[in-house]
């Protein structure tokens, strides 16, 4: 009984953490993106963040958040992943900047 209960525990185990590699790998530029956005976030100084949102990125850059942002658009399930990963840091973040009131 012992050693039936262990090898059930263990597939659960593993099925968990095959489907936790799935959903890690299933939108890897989504990942890339929203590591990097909350990354800048927790990095940037209130000051730099403040003269950033004035500026516009670069040519090349605005090309690629509007592919990726269409991509966004085109899938509500990969949109919905990506908003669970960077809202709150970013959220924090403003908050404590003053930039939310």
């Amino acid at each position: 009984m012992k050693g039936h209960l262990a090898r059930l525990a263990l597939a659960t185990a593993l099925l968990c953490l095959g489907i936790v590699g799935l959903r890690a790998q299933q939108y890897p530029m989504q990942d890339r993106v929203a590591d990097r956005l909350v990354r800048k976030y927790q990095t940037s100084s209130c000051g730099q963040l403040a003269a950033e949102r004035g500026r516009r990125p670069p040519p090349q850059k605005a090309e690629e958040e509007q592919r990726f942002v269409c991509l966004l658009h085109e899938d509500p399930q990969m949109r919905r992943e990506f908003s669970n990963r960077v809202a709150a840091p970013i959220a924090n973040k403003l908050f404590e900047c003053g930039m939310i009131a």
